[in-house]
């Protein structure tokens, strides 16, 4: 078994905490950005950045060669994982924002590790115990909670239409962990693919469609921001802090301080007043992640505690 030094943790965990800095502002410069461009606008432009960025980074990493090794297999992989994201994802998560408030769409979209558990019950055949379908049932008692603003029992959304874009992104989102997670190749390198696939789609999509406009300073603005912070420099950061950390899960969970950080920057820079609903909503679905990812540890730690036979 592989163990990285613990004199490295230091630098992971400042590169984690520099990730979850840019990840806690990306929902506010959504809800900023669409004030001054469409949803499509924001997705194209910010893909386009973010291609660039990319394309920057794997040219000076020696990794860049590693595209000479990968067969027409990876390339078609590359392709299908390019429509989930950021195609498909980010489309439904930039319309969720439009429909919704920051602070609601922000919660309901973090709900995707509950939906990646479900997905892998019906797509990898794995089994799950009746505390597992509990901490299921608390998280989505959480996304009822947002999305009904506090009146779970009346089953009435505020906004059908965003809700289930947001919903609708989970469900994208987990689908491209599902199927990406056993992809070996360099994950800066395969992003990168993605978007130069991403890409050609939304170039196809506007060909089809009305075409897509040149926002204004502001809107080009927002989206250089969202495709640095969020859909590329975050991104290469948080696979930076997960290489040098001695134990990956204390870097990992530091991710669910990201939603509170994120709704104060919502009510300070977007001028949101942020419900009691949402609190207690991300509060149970948070927990209800923490609890099942808990579980999955016990089990892990369980197998690998057996003696061998």
């Amino acid at each position: 078994m592989n163990v990285r030094p613990a004199s490295n943790d230091g630098k992971a965990f400042g590169y984690a905490a520099l990730t979850i800095v840019f990840w806690s502002t990306v929902a506010s410069a959504f809800a900023l950005t669409l004030r001054h461009v469409g949803p499509f606008e924001l997705l194209f432009y910010s893909s386009l950045f973010a291609m660039l960025l990319l394309g920057v980074i794997v040219l000076l990493s020696p990794k860049k060669t590693e595209f000479r090794r990968w067969t027409r297999r990876d390339f078609g992989l590359s392709a299908v994982l390019g429509l989930l994201n950021p195609f498909l994802y980010y489309l439904l998560l930039f319309e969720a924002y439009d429909r919704l408030p920051a602070q609601e769409a922000l919660p309901l979209n973090f709900a995707w590790p509950i939906v990646l558990v479900l997905l892998s019950i019906i797509i990898l055949r794995q089994k799950i115990g009746a505390s597992s379908v509990l901490f299921l049932l608390v998280s989505f008692l959480g996304v009822i909670i947002i999305a009904t603003r506090g009146a779970p029992l009346s089953m009435r959304f505020e906004n059908p239409a965003g809700v289930g874009m947001a919903l609708g992104s989970t469900v994208i989102w987990a689908l491209y962990w599902i199927y990406s997670s056993k992809d070996e190749r360099d994950s800066v390198c395969r992003l990168f693919c993605n978007f130069v696939f991403g890409v050609a789609y939304l170039l196809l999509f506007a060909a089809f469609n009305d075409g897509v406009a040149i926002p204004g300073l502001r809107g080009l603005a927002g989206t250089l921001y969202i495709a640095t912070f969020e859909m590329a420099l975050a991104f290469v950061c948080w696979l930076q802090a997960l290489k040098l950390a001695s134990n990956t899960a204390q870097v990992s969970s530091l991710i669910y301080i990201t939603p509170f950080f994120s709704l104060l920057v919502i009510h300070y820079a977007v001028g949101e007043q942020i419900y009691s609903s949402t609190m207690i909503g991300l509060l149970l679905i948070i927990g209800g992640i923490v609890g099942q990812q808990w579980i999955e540890r016990r089990k892990r730690a369980a197998l690998q505690a057996q003696p061998d036979t």
